[in-house]
Parts: C-alpha cells; sequence; structure tokens
C-alpha cells in the first residue's frame, strides 16, 4: 500500500515538473530595443552676395549745388536702408580711398528719390559715393565727374583763315549775379592747331588741352560784364568751330 502511494506521488511531482517546464517554454522571450535618435536634417543657410550697390546719377546742377537721382534694390542684408549718406569729393582719387570729402548730405527715408548738396565751387568738378548712417560705405559706384555750373560762359569766331593757320576771337561774359574774380576757359583742339600769339589772357594748356587765364587787368568781371582775348593759330586745317567752357 505504501509502494502505491509513493509510486503515485512520484508520478504526481514529475507530471507538475512537466507542466511547469512547458508553461515555461510557452512564455514569450523578453527582447531589448535600443532607440536609435534620429539624426537632424541641416537647416540651409541663406547665403547673400556683397549688397548690391546703389545706383545714382546727376540730374541738375547749379553754380553752386548738384542734384543726384539715387535707387536701391534691395533691403539688407542684401542690399541698403535709406536714408543714406552722399559724398562729394575733389578728385576720384580721393573717392577711390574715402579721402577728404568735402561736402555731405542725408537723403529722405525713401528707397529711391533725389538729394541736392549745396555750398559748392562754381565750375568745379566733384565724384560722389553712398554709405549709410552706420558707416557702412557702399564699395562699388563712383560717381563723377559731376561738375557744378560756372558764373561765367565762353563764345568762339574764327575771324580770319588761310592754308597754314587762322585768327580766332573768345568772349568771356559773366552771366551771374555775382561778381566773376578770375576766369580760365578750356577748349580740345580737334587736330594739330598750336597757339603762336595771344592777346588779352595767358595759355595754360598744352598739347590738345588748350586753356587760357585771364591777364591781369581783365579777371574781374561784373554781373553781365565781358571780356576778350584773341589767338593767332598755326594749323593745316582750319576746325569748323571752337567750343571753350568756362570756369575758374
Amino acid at each position: 500500500m505504501l509502494r502505491t502511494l509513493g509510486a503515485a506521488l512520484a508520478a504526481a511531482l514529475a507530471l507538475t515538473g512537466l507542466a511547469a517546464s512547458a508553461g515555461a517554454d510557452r512564455s514569450p522571450a523578453t527582447t531589448t530595443t535600443l532607440a536609435t535618435a534620429a539624426t537632424p536634417a541641416p537647416t540651409p543657410t541663406f547665403a547673400c552676395p556683397p549688397a548690391l550697390p546703389v545706383s545714382g546719377q546727376v540730374t541738375g546742377a547749379t553754380t553752386t549745388s548738384i542734384t543726384i537721382t539715387y535707387w536701391m534694390v534691395l533691403s539688407p542684408p542684401c542690399g541698403y536702408d535709406p536714408p543714406l549718406v552722399v559724398s562729394l569729393f575733389a578728385s576720384r582719387e580721393d573717392a577711390t580711398g574715402w579721402r577728404d570729402p568735402v561736402a555731405e548730405a542725408v537723403t529722405g527715408p525713401e528707397r529711391s528719390g533725389t538729394v541736392t548738396i549745396d555750398g559748392l565751387a562754381p565750375g568745379t568738378e566733384y565724384w560722389f559715393r553712398f554709405g549709410d548712417t552706420k558707416g557702412v560705405r557702399d564699395p562699388y559706384v563712383i560717381g563723377g565727374p559731376a561738375r557744378t555750373l560756372s558764373l561765367c560762359s565762353a563764345t568762339a569766331t574764327i575771324d580770319s583763315r588761310w592754308g597754314g593757320g587762322f585768327v580766332a576771337t573768345v568772349t568771356v561774359r559773366n552771366g551771374g549775379t555775382e561778381p566773376v574774380q578770375g576766369w580760365l576757359v578750356s577748349w580740345r583742339w580737334s587736330g594739330d592747331e598750336r597757339i603762336q600769339s595771344i592777346w588779352g589772357g595767358v595759355a595754360e594748356g598744352s598739347g590738345q588741352d588748350a586753356a587760357v587765364r585771364n591777364a591781369s587787368w581783365n579777371g574781374t568781371l561784373a554781373p553781365g560784364a565781358s571780356a576778350t582775348f584773341g589767338l593767332l593759330v598755326a594749323s593745316s586745317a582750319t576746325p569748323a568751330a571752337i567750343t571753350p567752357v568756362c570756369g575758374r
């Protein structure tokens, strides 16, 4: 009897062990998943070319002022914002080096418009450049020469001519409202003209660039007054006309 109970108990324990083992086999396997961090996509960087230049041109002049019309294409960072500073220089070399501006003016708040720079010398050439009020300078545009009007004007007539030359008379007139204190008349020859003699003035030009300054006694011209000087010129051909410009 005891042997029978022992055998039954042993059989029950064996079945319990098999069931536990089978249950363990049927349980799902445990796995570990590692999360992989996503690589961020690169953000595109907007790159501007150097700022587009401000454009401008001379649209007016008086004896003491120059008017410049300007316009801007883009806003920062690829362009400029108004107001602008317009700087005038006495030579292209000074303008190139941003050296010794002789006058400046600030534009209005518009992206295009005009600005007038006053207080200038009559009959004088200037070069202009643009910047902004924060000190940023446009690296591109050098405008000019821009010339103020002269207080005086000059006309020339050819009085006589022959195979080897001609005689001409130049009249200098003050058409302004202020006295002219000294004048300079200049023009450019078209061929091989050479001044042989001059009266009423002092020759200063050379080569094809002719220039005559006033004599000591006829340099001051009241408003409406005029002075003349004469030329004896050697030339293989007489020009059709002489076109003088009067300055100071």
